[in-house]
């Protein structure tokens, strides 16, 4: 599976360790900055993993910022991206179950390390579902 990750200053940490659980499991991944933690601008990193995903040429997108929101809303300015902010599991398996997510966006100020991992898991590992999802995630593009 080939997964892009990215954020802004507040998200640095979150995505370092992220991204050493991705590699250490094997997938493809594409690290979209920051590379400090610098202050920085969110959509400057974020609308590169869009476009990324978008392409096809990743699978799974990760953002991570203060809120989450802001990375939220850049990403899903981009057509073919549907990006849900998680703050638990329970919400990272329905984005995808429900939503057909592409993207994840976490908030590095409002959860731990620990479970922002654990979104990530659970994001990368549920199946949308399809059914009567399917209708309604395809009326969500304009």
């Amino acid at each position: 599976m080939k997964v892009a990750i990215a954020g802004d200053h507040a998200g640095f940490e979150y995505k370092k360790i992220i991204l050493r659980y991705l590699q250490e499991q094997n997938y493809q991944t594409a690290d979209f900055g920051p590379y400090t933690d610098e202050s920085m601008d969110y959509p400057d990193t974020a609308h590169q993993l869009s476009s990324a995903v978008e392409s096809g040429e990743y699978e799974f997108g990760i953002l991570i910022c203060g809120s989450g929101n802001g990375v939220c809303m850049t990403a899903n300015h981009h057509k073919g991206i549907r990006a849900g902010l998680a703050w638990n599991v329970e919400v990272a398996a329905l984005i995808r179950q429900h939503n057909n997510a592409n993207v994840i966006c976490l908030p590095a100020r409002f959860i731990d390390e620990n479970l922002a991992l654990d979104c990530v898991k659970t994001f990368l590992s549920t199946e949308f579902e399809g059914g009567r999802h399917a209708r309604r995630a395809d009326k969500i593009s304009c």
